[in-house]
């Protein structure tokens, strides 16, 4: 019989690879969707303790004109900082992040937020009108975001006239998954799909899965943007999905789609 419609992910065993708390919060909703959903987190989130400069910044949160968050885990830790700074909002800053998850994380402390129309990323944030450089010259922009990672924001908006400051609220680390732990998830537990959404979580997918007997080039791959596809495919990948969004409806869509679950018989003619 053909898969239940609210159950459209029975059958499947996914990956998820996302860091803390993500994992379990997006293998509860695949869950839900009927999988069999285990967290192997490919990033570990650390938060920094501020220095002197960044309280000045975060003391000077009225003078800017807009604040983006890079991910939810910027958002959550940059509010908490502020929180000991701002008892109420400051009025007339425009609140973004890349994808509607970290636009949440700001509208549950009762901001109102924007992200972009179309895509997740950095570029996506770039093609908006509010970021244009007829609009975003002479502007202070604070940038929330981790240690290192990709510069296309900031570049990109700094040769658009704005002016940016960045403020580094935490560092990415590598779990130290056991050889044995690693085997023994894609030997017994056997993935049929991995959710690996960014660049850096794939590469330390890679590199963790060296010299074992692990195959994920054999699963299904969700990366959150064709830049991280395009890495996929490079690697040895080939089914390979990009969702449209990475809300939780979207993934369970995306993991859905194309593919009978195993066990799962689709009689329609």
């Amino acid at each position: 019989m053909a898969t239940a419609p609210n159950k459209p992910l029975r059958g499947r065993r996914i990956l998820v690879c996302r860091p803390q708390p993500k994992a379990d919060q997006t293998c509860a909703a695949l869950r839900e969707a009927g999988a069999d959903a285990r967290p192997l987190p490919m990033i570990e989130i650390q938060p920094r303790e501020l220095d002197g400069r960044d309280r000045s910044v975060l003391q000077d949160l009225d003078q800017y004109q807009a604040v983006i968050a890079v991910s939810p885990n910027a958002a959550q830790l940059l509010l908490e900082h502020l929180d000991q700074w701002w008892p109420q909002w400051p009025i007339g800053i425009e609140w973004w992040g890349p994808g509607p998850g970290t636009a949440r994380v700001f509208e549950q402390a009762g901001l109102e937020a924007q992200s972009p129309s179309e895509g997740h990323d950095s570029e996506a944030l770039l093609n908006e009108a509010s970021f244009d450089s007829a609009t975003i010259t002479g502007k202070r922009i604070l940038l929330a975001k981790g240690e290192g990672g990709r510069e296309a924001l900031i570049e990109g908006l700094q040769n658009r006239g704005a002016r940016i400051d960045t403020l580094s609220l935490y560092s990415r680390r590598v779990p130290e998954w056991p050889t044995e732990t690693v085997e023994s998830t894609f030997r017994d537990f056997n993935p049929d799909t991995i959710l690996a959404l960014s660049g850096e979580t794939l590469k330390n997918l890679l590199d963790l899965v060296q010299n074992t007997g692990a195959k994920p080039a054999e699963c299904t791959l969700v990366v959150p943007v064709e830049r991280v596809a395009a890495q996929a495919r490079d690697a040895g990948f080939s089914d390979v999905r990009v969702p449209t969004t990475l809300s939780s409806a979207g993934l369970v869509q995306t993991c859905a789609a194309g593919t009978q679950p195993s066990g799962v018989t689709d009689t329609r003619e």
